[in-house]
């Protein structure tokens, strides 16, 4: 095949296995078992197949930042795929490779092909990856060597590559200069604040990570707050956690702290009283937060996997590429909503899923939504939705986020989510049964609004079921709830609210191991739920949260504004 510009090494190596294709990106948080290299996304078309040893070929990566940890794991533990195969630009995934080769000596080769090369790829059944070319089924793909950027460093910069600053912050230093060089950078960006996310316990190597960098003496040297953790962290050996998962959960958000971290454990870092201001260039991950950061905040900050992260924090210097400029926040696609009417809050994560599919590879302009006047909260609930099915760092809303209005160039695309679309979709987001045991509420973390809002809904309202009813809020929030007392008005309603977790880290037993079926508001969580704790889900709004926790049942229809 003819040589392409398009196609080139991003991490060099040699691989070889069968070849595993999809045209939809994945999520390795929430998506891949890190104990078998399975796929379990239970809305992927690749679910239940093992990736190990494969030639994985995809668009790009999805979801969450904490997905580079999870692969990081999967080299370590040898369940990996041989190699990553991208048509788009991609960072999550790429920086998890990039620390199994920059500290644990073990690389795996990421490479980006252009259409018509990793079209053909795709049809092969197997392939063998090697320094200049990729051989597949009678096929030969030459492929160029790892871009090498001149990146334009300040003298401080230099210094903590030569490690005048220290051996954790030159470690940290060429991480990011090797990553500004794959994403096409030249130079870097100050950062005034950092949001950890790789704190969450979602496999061994996350510690391994942080430990190693701790013990070499890592300090951030920017305000640096901390995403939920996997344990309640001053009750969970109370609550029945067993060791072998609390102890390196609890050791894993100690390093960050120990590191200079804010002990935070919020998935919401915007709800905290250090959200940043408009303009301002942060270094956030979490990837519910990255999206409310850059779309209602009009901060700036790339979608950080976790580990560059910290690096960021180490150092406050970024890639300055991606939504640092102004070139690349427009939209690519204008999607048109038909907007029914009297919607509740509900619809909110439900176009916010939907948005994700409707732009999986570029930042929308929503349009049609500004007469539902959304508050902060439905924004925080279309954020992290979006978040699920698209690897869009932001979107805009016309008429309601701040860089909405010329947000869209001339030559963007056009899509369109009808009223049909939302019903099938909730019908997706609704496959478990009709009864339940369990009601999730905070993915992300609640604020003091909805707890607010759920407190008034349960007043004076008897509960006749044995249905448990969790919230999990940041420390922050639920100090706020308490002083105002709504915490009391809550628990006396049966209602535990609990700090440190959040959903998507949230294991057994603090998760309810009698459950079989849960209910949830959360449009994330609704996605993630099944392949993360194996139980059948149903989703709706927060008056159908109380609904379900008064009588344990959810209706299988649809909500009225749809009906």
């Amino acid at each position: 095949m003819k040589q392409s510009a398009l196609d080139r090494s991003i991490l060099g190596g040699s691989a070889k296995g069968p070849v595993i294709a999809t045209k939809e990106a994945l999520s390795f948080w929430g998506g891949v078992d890190p104990a078998t290299g399975s796929v379990i996304d239970v809305h992927h078309p690749l679910h239940g197949t093992c990736l190990t040893d494969g030639i994985l070929m995809m668009p790009s990566s999805r979801g969450s930042c904490t997905g580079s940890g999870v692969l990081l794991d999967l080299v370590l533990t040898g369940r990996a795929p041989a190699a990553l195969v991208f048509s788009e630009a991609e960072d999550v995934l790429t920086l998890g490779a990039l620390i199994a080769s920059e500290m644990f000596g073990k690389p795996l080769p990421v490479l980006r092909l252009g259409p018509e090369a990793f079209a053909a790829l795709s049809r092969a059944k197997t392939a063998e990856i090697r320094d200049t070319a990729v051989v597949a089924d009678g096929l030969e793909i030459s492929i160029a060597p790892p871009k090498t950027a001149a990146l334009d460093l300040t003298e401080a910069d230099r210094a903590m590559l030569d490690g005048r600053q220290g051996v954790a912050a030159q470690q940290a230093m060429r991480i990011i200069c090797a990553m500004a060089a794959q994403q096409g950078a030249y130079g870097l960006v100050d950062v005034t604040q950092g949001h950890i996310d790789g704190c969450i316990y979602a496999s061994p190597a996350n510690l391994t990570f942080a430990e190693k960098m701790a013990d070499m003496g890592a300090l951030v040297c920017v305000p640096t707050t901390m995403n939920a953790i996997s344990v309640d962290r001053a009750n969970w050996q109370a609550q029945g956690v067993p060791s072998t998962f609390g102890d390196p959960a609890a050791r894993l958000a100690d390093a960050y702290v120990r590191m200079g971290c804010r002990p935070t454990f919020t998935c919401s870092p915007y709800l905290l009283d250090s959200a940043p201001k408009a303009g301002e260039s942060i270094a956030w991950a979490e990837s519910n937060a990255v999206i409310f950061a850059n779309t209602v905040l009009g901060a700036r900050t790339a979608k950080h996997p976790d580990f560059l992260d910290l690096c960021i924090a180490l150092t406050a210097r970024a890639p300055l590429s991606g939504v640092y400029l102004d070139e690349h926040r427009k939209a690519r696609r204008i999607v048109d909503v038909e907007l029914p009417e009297h919607v509740d809050d509900a619809f909110w994560p439900l176009i916010g899923y939907l948005a994700g599919r409707a732009a999986p590879d570029r930042i929308p302009l929503l349009r049609g939504l500004s007469p539902a006047q959304p508050s902060q909260d439905d924004l925080k609930a279309l954020c992290a939705a979006f978040g699920t099915t698209s690897a869009a760092p932001m979107l805009h809303v016309e008429g309601v986020t701040p860089e909405a209005a010329d947000a869209a160039p001339d030559g963007a695309d056009r899509a369109f989510i009808s009223r049909a679309d939302m019903a099938a979709a909730w019908t997706i987001l609704n496959e478990g049964p009709e009864d339940v045991e369990l009601v999730a509420i905070g993915s992300p973390h609640a604020s003091l609004s909805e707890c607010r809002a759920l407190a008034d809904m349960f007043a004076d309202r008897i509960r006749h079921c044995d249905v448990t009813v969790i919230v999990t809020a940041g420390r922050q929030v639920i100090s706020a709830a308490r002083k105002e007392g709504l915490l009391s008005r809550l628990e006396d309603a049966g209602v535990q609210v609990l700090p440190d977790l959040c959903w998507c880290s949230i294991s057994e037993p603090v998760f309810p191991t009698r459950t079989r079926a849960l209910m949830t508001n959360s449009g994330k969580y609704a996605h993630y739920g099944p392949g993360l704790s194996g139980r059948a889900v149903r989703f709706g709004s927060l008056a159908d949260c109380v609904t379900a926790a008064l009588t344990g049942r959810v209706p299988a229809q649809l909500p009225d504004w749809l009906s």
